[in-house]
């Protein structure tokens, strides 16, 4: 009982960052319709940029996690004004093209400034873990946590009690209609890209020194994110949400009990038999924005 509930904490803090990733990414697609396949170069984009300011520019770390937020929002705006925007009314096909090239060419941009040497953050925490009778845990994941539901908890409330948020359902809801009533189409869809790019950032900036960051982190960092918006349901925020602390109890039961081999493999075979299930995910619904 003690390792099971050991894993569950475990399950807690990675579960947070993954369903930051999910929410980025279901966000984007629930709004624009763009399957962003850059999602985990940003969420390597946010881990690297965090190592620049903290490591080599010496800033504090704390300081270097919001800036590599504030980074990857701006990031993601220019994605959406070059790449996107000037595509608009294209089909998706062409769409993800455009996005599985923008990948490519920051996953080669990462290799060619950082190198192929994984990097590490040093952080303020100590490195003795918090003990809480048979129970521990390193300071720097119990951040992590925190900081992880502090972000979710702003998203919900960007999304559903703010103008734009109430901007953005509107366009999910009928984009035509939205443009009617004064909406600025073009400014949500910036915002959208952003606000998600920003989320991705942010799982990547707070996870990247947890572990260690190198150039290929973004590859399963995709594929988990889109294995999250596929169980928790297209376009749908509290599925995303959700999908992102099942996957990370697959995983850690997976590793726990079966092998740390099969960490990943646990979560895609969950993933495949609930779509064998049910296709459309788990929380899949008719409004799947707030």
């Amino acid at each position: 009982m003690t390792e099971f509930l050991q894993h569950m904490i475990n399950m807690l803090i990675l579960g947070s960052t993954y369903a930051l990733l999910g929410i980025g990414l279901t966000l984007i697609f629930g709004i624009m319709r763009v399957v962003n396949f850059a999602h985990g170069e940003l969420y390597a984009f946010g881990a690297y940029f965090v190592y620049f300011i903290a490591v080599m520019l010496g800033f504090n770390f704390f300081l270097a996690l919001l800036f590599a937020i504030v980074a990857g929002c701006l990031l993601g705006a220019l994605i959406e004004f070059v790449l996107l925007r000037p595509m608009r009314g294209a089909d998706i096909d062409t769409t993800m093209l455009i996005m599985i090239g923008a990948m490519i060419v920051m996953q080669n941009a990462e290799q060619y400034v950082w190198g192929g040497v994984a990097k590490a953050v040093n952080t303020p925490f100590p490195e003795t873990p918090l003990t809480i009778g048979p129970f521990s845990v390193s300071w720097l994941r119990l951040f992590v946590f925190f900081a992880a539901l502090a972000l979710i908890a702003i998203s919900y409330f960007l999304i559903n009690r703010t103008k734009l948020g109430k901007a953005m359902r509107a366009t999910f809801q009928d984009t035509d209609t939205a443009s009617l009533m004064g909406v600025n189409i073009q400014a949500i869809y910036m915002a959208t890209f952003a606000i998600g790019s920003a989320l991705a950032a942010a799982a990547g900036a707070l996870l990247g020194p947890v572990y260690v960051i190198s150039p290929q982190m973004g590859n399963i960092a995709s594929l988990k994110a889109f294995a999250i918006v596929i169980l928790g349901g297209l376009g749908s925020i509290g599925g995303a949400t959700i999908g992102g602390f099942m996957l990370a109890f697959a995983e850690e039961m997976g590793a726990g009990y079966i092998s740390s081999g099969y960490r990943d493999a646990m979560g895609f075979l969950i993933i495949i038999a609930v779509l064998l299930f049910k296709p459309t995910g788990l929380f899949a619904r008719s409004e799947r924005i707030g």
